[in-house]
């Protein structure tokens, strides 16, 4: 407020001297002023004051002071300047000249258009120099970028380099001021750019392929690589420097999402009592989020902790509130591996669907505690599938994994187990209920997930460490598999095992490497000894293969979703089941590790216990021949 002030006085004091002086030289004498004439020169403010003020000449130029300010001046001038003329003219305080006239509207443009750019220049032209100070190149010349480039010129902490663009007709044009040239002619700068240059790829409306082939362009170079967000996001109005990401590591994996069936949604959903467990988890919560939306009559939120449990029901309350939603919530603190808490809760609700992502995931954790896991992903699934088949609950559907196929795990057995006891329930003589599972891969961004552990070890500067060289990983979003997951309910006939198409597996050391180089740093390493993040390699941890598979046979066929396929695989009658599974109580009783495995090696086919360090190399070795391309695109 106090510069625009300042200006305002600046303007008074320069108006009246510079019409005076151009009055001046139009009549080449120096005008002497006589009685009413005087009040030309007061007039000459009063008539510039409202124009300038209206057209924003005291709001913005200060900052945002480039192509289109100087049109706003241009224009402001000119307007003040005739209507001066004609009020004078019509008026008869003076006589006038045209030259004199003319002279004032150029002296009065130059002087306020070079006033501002000065005062700019000594009040944010120093940002250059400021270390902190981010230098930016914006991919995208149009709507976007422009409205983007307004906005990060207005603030002191970013420098706008100019634009990216490879429209042809755009090469070499002045938007807003700034350069606009295509890749090729940039990268030549890119490639030595300053630590603190960062790439924003300002063009939210393209496809999912055309912005990793963007990405991947820029990976090269050292340079940090941000996204303008969704579209909708940007023209709300509420759009914020705040809200520029970080590039979505699903954008590396280049899955560009495929619609879902709008029939299929809502199938076990809408207007229906849910049950979900782990409803805190990374993919319970998800499952809350999108079974929400779906508006079911009641959803029940089944989670042991309590932390959990409490924040996604505030997310839920919150989002029912905003959409005016009228579902019934219902928060139950506890264990699915609890008896008594099932039966009170299915007396108090008639249930017609159950998602049950339940369960403990984290491979060396189970492996080292492998009573719990077992108990809990087995044990607690078969209580719950039990109670399910009693209680003829319409629909349950086992939220699996990919380490269920030849495991070398105890996590892995257990969810293989878990599908065993859903798959023999199926078949039983009174079933009502429709079992399922669901395998999948790693999701992005879950508890554990490898992307959150290498953003954080990036920020402190690394190392990265990674287990293996040549461990790769499936990776989906979380919302996609969640997606994916009720629509593939929704296609069950009864022990359906859906798989879902992963795409192609990610190395992880390249996972690691993409995401230092969109950091705008290189890998540190013996041709790169300059390099800012070295990456470790820490070896396979207990129970961790190099490859995941998806399929435990090749029987396998597609359904009417792309990126969903129906796997026909053996299973062990319930009788034998259960005798095996007496068997495992027994023995988890005792609590002795290498009889915990010796049983599971009689359950899951395909098992190999994971025994000591010393064997990786071997371990490594089988995992390599053993290792099948999953015929799932």
């Amino acid at each position: 407020m106090q510069k625009r002030l300042l200006i305002l006085l600046m303007d008074a004091i320069m108006l009246p001297i510079l019409l005076w002086i151009s009055l001046s030289l139009g009549k080449n004498e120096p005008m002497m002023p006589k009685g009413n004439e005087w009040s030309i020169f007061a007039l000459a403010v009063f008539i510039a004051f409202p124009v300038f003020i209206n057209l924003g000449l005291y709001r913005a130029v200060l900052r945002y002071f480039r192509n289109q300010t100087i049109s706003t001046i241009l224009t402001a001038t000119l307007i003040t300047t005739i209507v001066w003329a004609l009020v004078v003219k019509f008026t008869g305080l003076a006589d006038l000249t045209k030259s004199g006239v003319i002279l004032y509207w150029l002296a009065t443009f130059t002087f306020i258009s070079g006033s501002r750019l000065k005062i700019q220049q000594w009040l944010y032209g120093h940002k250059e120099s400021v270390n902190l100070s981010k230098r930016i190149y914006i991919y995208g010349a149009g709507v976007a970028g422009t409205q983007l480039a307004s906005l990060l010129d207005s603030d002191p902490a970013y420098v706008v380099e100019g634009f990216i663009d490879d429209n042809p007709t755009l090469k070499g044009w002045d938007v807003l001021g700034f350069d606009v040239q295509n890749f090729d002619k940039t990268a030549s700068v890119l490639i030595n750019a300053p630590e603190n240059t960062e790439v924003i790829i300002a063009m939210p409306s393209i496809s999912r392929p055309e912005r990793q082939f963007i990405i991947e362009r820029l990976e090269p170079f050292p340079v940090k690589v941000k996204i303008l967000p969704a579209i909708s996001d940007f023209t709300s109005g509420d759009f914020r420097v705040s809200d520029i990401k970080e590039i979505d590591i699903d954008d590396l994996l280049g899955r560009e999402s495929i619609k879902p069936d709008e029939k299929l949604l809502p199938a076990n959903i809408k207007g229906k009592a849910v049950l979900i467990t782990g409803a805190g988890g990374s993919i319970g919560s998800e499952l809350c989020r999108q079974a929400l939306a779906l508006e079911p009559t009641k959803l029940i939120l089944l989670e042991m902790s309590e932390f959990a449990l409490y924040k996604v029901e505030q997310e839920l309350n919150e989002v029912m509130n905003t959409l005016d939603l009228d579902v019934e919530l219902q928060r139950v603190l506890g264990s699915v591996a609890n008896p008594k808490l099932l039966d009170k809760l299915f007396k108090r609700n008639e249930i017609h669907t159950i998602y049950h992502a339940a369960a403990y995931k984290h491979v060396p954790l189970v492996e080292e505690n492998p009573v719990a896991g077992l108990t809990n992903n087995i044990f607690g699934t078969r209580i719950l599938a039990e109670k399910a088949l009693l209680e003829k609950v319409e629909t349950f559907i086992l939220i699996s994994t990919d380490k269920a196929v030849r495991p070398t795990n105890v996590m892995g057995c257990s969810k293989r187990i878990a599908e065993l006891v859903l798959q023999s329930l199926a078949v039983h003589p009174d079933c009502k209920t429709v079992f399922s599972m669901v395998r999948f891969g790693n999701v992005l961004g879950s508890s554990g997930s490898v992307v959150p552990k290498f953003r954080q070890q990036i920020a402190d500067d690394g190392p990265i460490t990674v287990t293996h060289k040549e461990i790769t990983r499936y990776f989906m979003s979380i919302p996609e598999a969640v997606q994916l997951v009720i629509q593939a309910g929704a296609m069950a006939n009864g022990g359906d095992v859906f798989v879902l198409d992963m795409g192609e597996s990610v190395k992880i050391v390249d996972l690691a490497k993409k995401m230092v180089s969109l950091a705008g740093l290189q890998v540190k390493d013996k041709y790169n000894i300059d390099g800012d993040i070295e990456i470790h390699y820490t070896g396979l941890r207990p129970g961790e293969k190099l490859y995941e598979e998806l399929l435990i046979g090749d029987n396998v066929k597609g359904t009417q979703h792309p990126r969903i396929m129906q796997a026909n695989e053996e299973f062990i009658a319930i009788a034998e089941l259960n005798l095996l599974l007496d068997d495992l109580e027994e023995v988890l009783a005792k609590d002795v590790l290498e009889d915990i495995k010796k049983t599971l090696t009689t359950i899951v086919s395909g098992y190999t216990p994971w025994k000591t360090n010393e064997s990786i190399s071997n371990k490594i070795e089988v995992n390599v021949t053993s290792k099948k391309v999953v015929p799932i695109k």
